[in-house]
């Protein structure tokens, strides 16, 4: 089992890492072209209310720093063989088909949790995809888990999401005090998802295997010391954003230095001009609620449920993100039923988060064929089931 998993993990990533030094094909062109245009939005922004500008980079920087030291973190566990053990005792603990599924899940929703969904659909992606293919089993219940149940996991705690602490950028709330009140609609949030997807690909998971054999053997080092770290960071700091990142780059440092890791790599992983064009967007629709009261007005004649279905159909329009900056620019009456529409409503369609546009490399890298359309076909039905869970849930524990 280990060897053929870490085998076919191996060829994905060399496959990826390959890629990274030839010529840029239309899709990497297209992302580049994305990061110009990010940035030509955040420069006329700026040159247009250099205040507003200022006041939406202030609360939007966290979030993308955060998830650069949480995206170097997964680097390096999946280096170290952290998620590819998992994966490989999932596979050889489960009984059958539903078992598999529901303990992969369970793992999907604890690195959604603990590091970032974006770090989850990256890296577990390919993981899942080889584990079901190392006991002939068909990849679709998981690769389709993986994408629906990261974004429906990222309730639990503010990096989880980086919607998280765009939003709560005013209330400055730390990670467990966020998980006090978030626990609850995150937990109802993932069960109704993994049900729903389970569901929907219950054909698959019918199917009972032999289990494989010998389990992944992760190697215990920088990888597992760094994990450890950022959780704590991510629980105990109110803003872990700078400290999580100087863990992931002081650690990425070293394994460079080390030769254990190549350049090109740590740039794929980051995906940098996506990065920066989010970012750009963000700000410059920061501004743009910052100078037009019409968000603000709606947000304030509305109640939680239909905030949080609002947060829903915008982050599907315009990228969950830049859509976090926008209805977030000011003091949100109903924040934490916003955040549920912002973070579950992506499950519609591929526009929603950056984690698809993760899942899809990570997937085609790994030999599969994800399709879109499938994943948005089980989203119609997991986003409106789920959403009703985690505002019920929120209505339950009285908070907003």
């Amino acid at each position: 089992m280990r060897g053929r998993l870490r085998g076919a993990l191996s060829a994905a990533l060399a496959r990826t890492a390959g890629a990274a030094g030839r010529r840029p094909g239309p899709r990497r062109a297209a992302w580049r072209a994305f990061g110009l245009a990010g940035l030509a939005g955040l420069a006329a922004a700026a040159g247009a209310r250099p205040g507003a500008a200022a006041a939406a980079a202030a609360q939007d920087w966290p979030p993308f720093v955060l998830v650069t030291g949480l995206l170097l973190v997964g680097l390096l566990a999946d280096g170290d063989g952290l998620f590819a053990a998992a994966g490989s005792a999932i596979a050889r603990l489960a009984p059958g088909g539903g078992a598999l599924f529901l303990g992969a899940m369970l793992v999907v929703g604890a690195v959604t949790a603990v590091l970032n969904l974006d770090t989850s659909v990256a890296f577990l992606t390919p993981v899942l995809v080889h584990c079901a293919r190392s006991r002939d089993e068909d990849d679709s219940p998981l690769l389709y888990g993986c994408l629906l149940c990261s974004n429906a996991g990222s309730l639990l705690l503010p990096g989880s999401n980086l919607t998280n602490l765009i939003v709560l950028g005013h209330l400055h709330l730390g990670g467990r005090r966020f998980a006090a009140r978030m626990w609850l609609p995150a937990l109802a949030a993932l069960a109704v998802t993994i049900a729903v997807v389970a569901v929907a690909e219950r054909r698959s998971l019918r199917a009972r295997r032999d289990a494989p054999g010998e389990p992944g053997r992760p190697v215990l080092g920088l990888g597992a010391l760094a994990v450890v770290a950022v959780t704590v960071l991510v629980v105990v700091l109110r803003d872990p954003a700078p400290a999580v990142a100087g863990v992931g780059a002081g650690a990425s440092v070293l394994r460079l230095a080390a030769r254990r890791e190549r350049p090109g790599r740590v740039l794929e992983v980051l995906g940098l001009p996506v990065l920066v064009g989010l970012f750009g967007v963000a700000v410059a629709l920061g501004v743009l609620g910052r100078s037009w009261s019409g968000p603000a007005d709606l947000l304030a004649h509305l109640g939680g449920w239909a905030t949080g279905a609002l947060g829903a159909a915008v982050s599907v329009l315009v990228n969950n993100l830049p859509a976090a900056s926008l209805l977030a620019a000011g003091r949100v009456p109903h924040p934490f039923a916003l955040l549920v529409g912002l973070n579950l409503g992506p499950n519609l369609a591929v526009t929603g988060s950056l984690a698809w546009l993760l899942w899809l490399k990570a997937a085609r890298a790994a030999g599969a064929r994800p399709s879109p359309a499938r994943a948005s076909r089980i989203g119609l039905v997991a986003v409106p089931c789920s959403m009703a869970a985690a505002l019920g849930a929120l209505a339950l524990a009285g908070a907003r």
